[in-house]
Parts: C-alpha cells; sequence; structure tokens
C-alpha cells in the first residue's frame, strides 16, 4: 500500500513537472454589495448612481465601508482614523479593499488595478483616478481621455490626494 501512494505522488508530481497537469488557480470573484440608500463614507453621496467609480473597504470586523470613487476610497485609506467612528486605525485593519473597474464596470481587486491620474473623466468626487484590472486597459483609455499617467496602488501617494481634491 505504502509503495502504491509513493508510486501516485511521484507519478502526479512528474505529470506536474511536464506540464501534463496544471495545478488549481482559485480566481478570487469580488462584490459590491450597495443598494439605492448606500451612501459613501468621505462624500456622504449615493454611490448607486454613478457604479462605475464605486469602491469598497471590508475590514477585517467584516464591516463594508462605500466610496463614491477611488479617490475616496484613497482619502481613507491614507488616513483613516480621520474617521474614528468607523473603528478602523490602520490599512491593517482593512481586509479587502475593491474597486470598480472603469471599462467593464467589474469589481476589482484595488490593490492589484491600475489608475489613471490626469484624465478628463470626473467622478462625482470631481477630478479623480479612474481604475482598471490592466495596465494594458488602463494605457488606452488615458491615451484616448488625455491620461497624465498611470499608477499602481502602491504609487498613488497622499500628496495626489490632496492635489485632486484641491488642498495643495
Amino acid at each position: 500500500m505504502k509503495k502504491l501512494l509513493i508510486a501516485s505522488v511521484l507519478m502526479a508530481s512528474m505529470c506536474m513537472a511536464s506540464g501534463e497537469m496544471k495545478p488549481f488557480e482559485a480566481t478570487k470573484i469580488y462584490t459590491m454589495n450597495y443598494d439605492r440608500n448606500t451612501t459613501g463614507l468621505v462624500r456622504q453621496q449615493l454611490v448607486y448612481k454613478e457604479p462605475k467609480w464605486v469602491a469598497k473597504v471590508k475590514t477585517r470586523a467584516g464591516k463594508e465601508i462605500y466610496f463614491s470613487s477611488p479617490k475616496s476610497m484613497f482619502e481613507f485609506y491614507h488616513q483613516p482614523g480621520r474617521w474614528y467612528d468607523i473603528g478602523v486605525k490602520s490599512e491593517r485593519d482593512f481586509s479587502e479593499i475593491v474597486v470598480t473597474d472603469y471599462s467593464t464596470a467589474k469589481p476589482i481587486n484595488a490593490e492589484t488595478a491600475y489608475y489613471v491620474y490626469g484624465s478628463s473623466s470626473t467622478s462625482p468626487a470631481g477630478d479623480d483616478l479612474p481604475a482598471f484590472a490592466t495596465k494594458e486597459s488602463a494605457e488606452k483609455f488615458a491615451k484616448v481621455n488625455s491620461g497624465k499617467r498611470v499608477m499602481s496602488f502602491d504609487s498613488v501617494p497622499v500628496a495626489l490626494i490632496k492635489l485632486l481634491n484641491g488642498k495643495i
């Protein structure tokens, strides 16, 4: 019995190494569970009115916080203590950050998304950062809509958010 088990494991590993079997890759499905009464935290706007701009932060405690745009989400992300009543002290309290892909209107992982700075498209929050699942789609959008720069999540500084809000 042991020999049969060892042989099976060896055979499976050889098949995987040769490319015959591919490892299972689970794709996470992101959701936005807002309704007609859901308001964004930062600007207190009804988020359903502009679905291609909606963003969400889910806390480790399971609370879902919605935003009217990626810019508003970044404002919260960089300074969560400003909204102390939410119970979030830092980004370590976040379990999931989701944005809406501007071109497909599908929820995507905000931390792997690409954002376009300086485009002619504005959100309910004004100058903003449309989000895209791929760098290619962000670059295409930037080219068509006068975008100045395509940025990853980690390259969006608080100073840019202040600039977009007219505070610099």
